[in-house]
């Protein structure tokens, strides 16, 4: 049994149905729903929707992002397949993945680049916050099919503790290959956390789906 599948959903914004756009967002290690909740006030736009999974005990898998993926199983493909869940629920209930932000900081950052590696689609958008894709130093990805101009924007410290420069700029690449739009900007110094700008740049594409959502 897969046990973030018993795990709340919650969400915010406006009703579904009246929804431009739908943020998808992931939250980090050791944290809950609440932190991502938290980016609805500060995105602060019209006509969105929210759509927030927890984690069993707070956490997607038990390691680091770049250990051997053996080290993390059976936690990560139990974490990738409740996305995949997630997101067709969303998308059996009339949802197009042109309208779909998929966000995610830090694991969640993680474990959202890795779903989109694995699942290339033309996504409305999406957003990194301090993570990358999952693998050991060395892997070679294997590039499943094109993600058809998605924008991404992935933002990050250039002396993070846990997430580091080089993995996101490996990340970029990957997805540049992959035929997404993508931007990718380092802070100096920056903590572990998420600044203005960096939900700016999310408004941005926030703001394109609700401009231009092809059904």
């Amino acid at each position: 049994m897969n046990i973030h599948l018993q795990q709340p959903v919650v969400t915010r914004g406006v009703p579904l149905a009246d929804a431009k756009a739908l943020v998808f967002m992931l939250h980090g290690r050791n944290q809950t729903t609440d932190y991502v909740m938290d980016l609805v006030e500060r995105i602060n736009l019209p006509d969105v929707h929210y759509v927030a999974p927890q984690a069993a005990e707070n956490c997607w898998y038990p390691k680091g992002f770049m250990e051997e993926i053996s080290e993390n199983e059976p936690y990560l493909s139990d974490s990738l397949d409740c996305y995949a869940q997630r997101i067709s629920e969303l998308v059996n209930l009339g949802v197009p993945k042109s309208k779909l932000i998929l966000l995610g900081f830090s694991q969640g950052a993680c474990l959202t680049a890795e779903y989109v590696r694995r699942n290339p689609e033309r996504y409305g958008g999406v957003v990194l916050y301090t993570g990358g894709i999952i693998g050991p130093p060395g892997t070679n990805w294997n590039m499943r099919g094109s993600l058809n101009g998605t924008p991404v924007f992935l933002g990050s410290s250039d002396v993070d503790e846990w997430v580091p420069e080089h993995r996101i700029h490996e990340t970029a690449n990957l997805f540049e290959k992959m035929e997404a739009n993508t931007k990718t900007v380092i802070y100096k110094g920056m903590g572990h956390l998420i600044n203005d700008e960096e939900i700016d740049f999310a408004k941005d594409i926030i703001r394109n789906v609700q401009a231009n959502l092809i059904g």
